[in-house]
């Protein structure tokens, strides 16, 4: 999940679009994966952070935000990827296998 994040680059109201179609990618692979056996039952719930952190910036920046404000919770949902890919080693490239 860490590759789907960068690839979010601007945190505007231009950006919402990418950012739903990113969180949508994680929901639906996180979704495949766990019904494939390819990753735990506690991955899945661990990682639907990221996917709930989607959720949450997706709101913040239809409210307005600042840009900054919206770039420091991109960059925290960036470290709990990272702490994810600590705690289950594959994950990430796990999810982006299913990017078609």
């Amino acid at each position: 999940m860490i590759s789907t994040l960068d690839r979010i680059e601007s945190l505007g109201n231009s950006s919402l679009g990418i950012i739903e179609e990113q969180r949508d990618f994680v929901r639906d692979s996180l979704e495949v994966l766990r019904a494939t056996s390819k990753i735990s039952n506690d991955a899945f719930l661990d990682a639907g952070t990221i996917q709930g952190g989607l959720s949450l910036l997706l709101n913040l920046i239809s409210q307005g935000i600042s840009e900054d404000e919206a770039f420091s919770q991109l960059e925290g949902l960036k470290s709990r990827a990272h702490q994810l890919e600590e705690k289950y080693p594959g994950l990430d490239e796990k999810v982006e296998n299913l990017r078609k």
